[in-house]
């Protein structure tokens, strides 16, 4: 008990520090999303915040399916698909992903973490072995605990640690390796091509968490696979319908045997009510936009060039990224938090990422550039990064 409460209050205590000094940023109400703008504390700001990568959020079309859904089969579901029946939307949706991710077949669950948290644990248990990078995210991470699987961990990126592991982990356990597209936190992508070669030599079944990488790799946005020119090199595709797409929710695309064996055995999709309606639609016609409007993921990857190169160009440390989450590393958590107040009173909604979340001493601002922005947008924010840098002293 006294351990419990000691754990609460410390961060209480940290939380009250930071508010006091006038530095707490998270959990800020948002009055209006328009684009790349956003309302907040009755301020209008340029958003550099935002996972909508194609700037799908408020698309008419979108919106128009998610109100037709309601019309139709109103706010939720009657309870579990597989006891409670299924919409056919559920069923369109899971085709259209299955159509999107070249695959036989997709299952589709009320959010993304749960996603990762239930496929990781109905695919290994206490006799397997769960292999993962270091930087995966937390739903991954809690997936693999919560499976009793032996949990190995990699060195980021690292494909020589990946192959001591894959070793170390012996030829007649079953082996599944984890690992995020797009690292949430870095931005920089994984090495697939490796990754897959060493899978297959030890036989290990690869999974892939494209949160942050479908409607952002790849020509046409269809993500890891296609940006490297490797369909098929993935067994279970995870994605989720939170950011890109502007729903809630996620997926596993893959054979039909996996897809079967998840919709008996996946204790989240069993035992969990169904996606509603609304939310199913919205996804279902996010998907196709993707396929129709091209130019959306040609907007955006020119806007992370132009965002990247202007960051590095001005001074500024972005990592290792490749991609629309472009970090500025702050260093200490303080700096960070300076940075941001300072971006906030110019202008500019971005947000700090401190430790525990990430390293010590490796605090950063986590900003994300889109498709909604325009160049004139993204000259104007790299201006108030390199004038509050400045500020601050970071350059």
């Amino acid at each position: 008990m006294d351990s419990i409460r000691k754990r609460i209050s410390e961060i209480n205590r940290r939380y009250a520090e930071v508010k006091e000094a006038g530095l707490y940023f998270y959990l800020q109400p948002l009055e209006a999303v328009e684009g790349a703008w956003v309302a907040c504390n009755g301020r209008r700001m340029l958003n550099f915040a935002s996972y909508s990568y194609l700037g799908l959020l408020g698309h008419p079309w979108i919106d128009r399916s998610a109100q037709q859904a309601i019309e139709r089969y109103g706010t939720g579901t009657h309870g579990v698909r597989i006891l409670a029946g299924t919409l056919p939307l559920h069923a369109e949706l899971e085709q259209a992903v299955a159509r999107f991710k070249k695959t036989d077949d997709a299952i589709v669950y009320t959010s993304g973490y749960v996603t990762n948290l239930t496929t990781v644990s109905s695919l290994v248990g206490r006799n397997d072995v769960v292999i993962c990078d270091k930087l995966n995210h937390a739903s991954i991470v809690d997936g693999c605990l919560l499976s009793g699987a032996q949990f190995l961990r990699f060195c980021h990126n690292d494909m020589t640690d990946l192959e001591r592991r894959l070793r170390q982990a012996g030829p007649d356990k079953g082996k599944l390796v984890v690992v995020d597209a797009v690292f949430s936190m870095d931005g920089d992508i994984v090495d697939l091509p490796q990754v897959s070669r060493l899978c297959r030599e030890h036989n290990a079944l690869l999974m892939v968490d494209e949160a942050h990488s479908v409607g952002v790799l790849g020509a046409t946005g269809r993500g890891i696979e296609e940006h490297f020119g490797l369909d098929g090199a993935i067994d279970v595709k995870m994605g989720t319908f939170s950011k890109t797409i502007p729903s809630v929710g996620g997926y596993v695309a893959g054979d039909q045997a996996l897809i079967t064996y998840l919709k008996h055995v996946a204790r989240a999709f069993v035992f969990s009510a169904a996606l509603p309606p609304a939310q199913a639609a919205a996804a279902k016609a996010s998907l196709e936009v993707i396929e129709e409007e091209p130019a959306r993921v040609r907007t955006l990857q020119r806007n992370v060039e132009m965002f990247l190169g202007g960051l590095k160009a001005r001074g500024f440390d972005t990592l290792h990224s490749q991609t629309p989450i472009v970090p500025i590393i702050c260093g200490k958590d303080e700096l960070a938090f300076h940075m941001t107040a300072l971006c906030q009173e110019f202008g500019i909604f971005v947000l700090p990422v401190v430790s525990p979340a990430v390293p010590a001493n490796l605090a950063r601002l986590r900003t994300c550039v889109t498709a909604a922005h325009t160049e004139a947008d993204i000259l104007h924010a790299l201006d108030v990064f390199e004038r509050a840098g400045k500020r601050v002293g970071l350059i």
